[in-house]
Parts: structure tokens; sequence; C-alpha cells
């Protein structure tokens, strides 16, 4: 089951039943009131200038990669004088300054905090990671493109709705171990959906005879293909060890609050492995690669976004 669900909606509690407040500094700025000494407050000041100011180089050196890939893809000759390492090395920066501010969002005195915008940042954050490190062996950092625009929303969100979603400190290992799992299932199987309507988007252009700059830009056919499979068989993986990771550490997966992630991370499970053994048995490929991916990739999503929403966002 993809991350913990709603971290079993865990949260600390102080005696009266209340939530605790979050340590995390992205919602310390919350907590100001006029009765606090007057160097308390100044402190959290400064924290929330700081986790800004970080906020604010992350993005600058996502949105700078994201524009060094765009002029590469778009620009033809003229793109293609810029070297490839530039817009890698610009991610890779914004992932270092990204981290940062994660761990001063995620860590706690009573725990670590994954709510909902969090939780966002840290998986756009994972993905960025394995896209910027395969990217120094293999053409794939044009997937970039997508997904840098998309952590530099998840950033935004997470500085302008702080919030707590508590995961005990002295959680089980094997729960843990589940979260780290999960994360990155995830993180590589929305990668391989990325690549696959990138794919869909080169193949269409090729088979109706307008092989633009953009296409021109972009590996082989066969080089997308292989690479898409790759990622989909290694996010295959490590989401068939997350599942049985969830029923060994997760108390019930079937509970009243867990039952709907359950049945949505194995009908997920199961698209990606009958395209799998599509793909090995009959050659899959093309369109239908593309819906089956697609498909699976939105299921997933669902079993831990959607839910999690929906608790956090319309229910709190």
């Amino acid at each position: 089951m993809p991350l913990a669900p709603d971290n079993q909606t865990i949260i600390m509690e102080n005696a009266d039943g209340g939530a605790l407040p979050s340590k995390s500094p992205a919602s310390r700025g919350q907590q100001i009131e006029s009765g606090w000494p007057l160097n308390n407050r100044y402190a959290i000041i400064l924290i929330n200038m700081s986790n800004n100011l970080t906020a604010f180089f992350a993005i600058a050196c996502y949105f700078c990669s994201t524009l060094i890939i765009s002029i590469r893809l778009f620009s033809g000759e003229a793109g293609s004088r810029i070297p490839r390492f530039a817009g890698i090395a610009a991610g890779l920066a914004g992932i270092v300054i990204h981290a940062l501010l994660l761990y001063q969002s995620i860590h706690s005195e009573g725990g670590i905090n994954l709510s909902f915008f969090v939780a966002s940042s840290l998986i756009s954050w994972s993905i960025l990671v394995l896209l910027m490190i395969s990217s120094i062996s293999k053409p794939v950092e044009n997937l970039g493109m997508l997904l840098l625009p998309l952590a530099i929303l998840t950033i935004v969100l997470e500085m302008h709705f702080p919030s707590s979603r508590i995961l005990p400190i002295d959680a089980p290992r094997g729960l843990l171990a589940h979260i780290i799992i999960s994360l990155l299932a995830y993180s590589i199987l929305a990668l391989a959906s990325v690549q696959a309507v990138l794919l869909a988007i080169q193949d269409h252009h090729l088979h109706h005879r307008h092989p633009g700059g953009f296409i021109r830009a972009l590996p082989p056919l066969q080089t997308m293909e292989t690479l898409l499979f790759e990622m989909m068989a290694l996010g295959f993986v490590l989401l068939t060890l997350a599942l049985p990771t969830g029923f060994l550490f997760l108390e019930d997966m079937f509970a009243q609050h867990l039952v709907h992630k359950t049945i949505l991370s194995v009908i997920s499970w199961l698209v990606f492995g009958t395209l799998l053994w599509g793909r090995f048995r009959f050659g899959w490929r093309g369109q239908k690669a593309l819906i089956w991916t697609l498909v699976g990739f939105v299921v997933l999503m669902l079993a831990y976004f959607g839910s999690k929403a929906v608790v956090e966002l319309v229910l709190s």
C-alpha cells in the first residue's frame, strides 16, 4: 500500500484528548501569541524567514533547471549549445536545498510530520532525486520539464498551508521501512507515467511525420520505450514489497479507515502487473501501454492522496 495510511491517522495527543501542536518550523509561525516572551517571538520570526528563504532558493534552482531543459528541447541547434549537464546541475542544487526545507518541515520533537502538503513535497522531491540521478547516465532529464514545475507547486503549497500529521518517533522500524519502500514505488511509477505520456507524444508525431524540434531532441523511440518499462518493472517490484510490509506492520489493513487504500493499492498492483505481463507475452506498446500506465498510476494516486485529502483538508 503506498505510504503509511494517513500515518495510521497517528497524531500525538495531550491529556485532554486534543492534538498537540506540531513542532515543525513550518507551523510554528502559527503559534505566536501576544503573551509569549519577546525572545521566543523573535526566534519564530527568524525561523519563518529562514524557511521562506530556503524555499525561495529551491524554487529558483528548479525554475532555472526547467528553463534550461525547455530551451534545449524547443530551440533546436541553438538549444544544443547549452551543456546538457547545466540543467541537471541546477536540478541537483534545487534538490539539496529542497531537502533542507523538508527536514525543517518534517522533523519535530514528537515524531515525523507527514501532513498532506508536506507529504506531497516529499514525494515530488523523491521523484526529482531519482530523475536527476538517472539523468547522469540516461537521457531522461527531459521529464523534468513537467516534474520540476510540479515540485515548485508543492513547495509553494507546503509553505502557505502549514499543518501537522505526526507519526511518533518510536514507531516500529518495520512501519518506517514500509513508508520508505512505498515512497520509492510511488515516485518511480510517477516517473514512468510521465515517461509514458512523453513516449505517446513522440510516437504520435513520428507516425504523422511531424518530427519537430521537440521530437528531434528526444532519444530514439526504442530507447524511450525501454526506459519506460525499466521504470515500470522497478516500480512494480517495490510496490510488490510495499504491500506485504503493510500487512505485516500495520494493525489491520482492512480496517474501516484503511480498506479503500488497501483495495486501490491492490488494483493498481494488478494493473501494472498485467501491463508488464502483456509487454512480455504480447509485446504491448504505444497507446495501449500509455492507457494501462496512466490507469494504474491514477488508482495508486487515489489510494494515498485521495483519502488523505478528504481526511485532512475536507473533514478536518
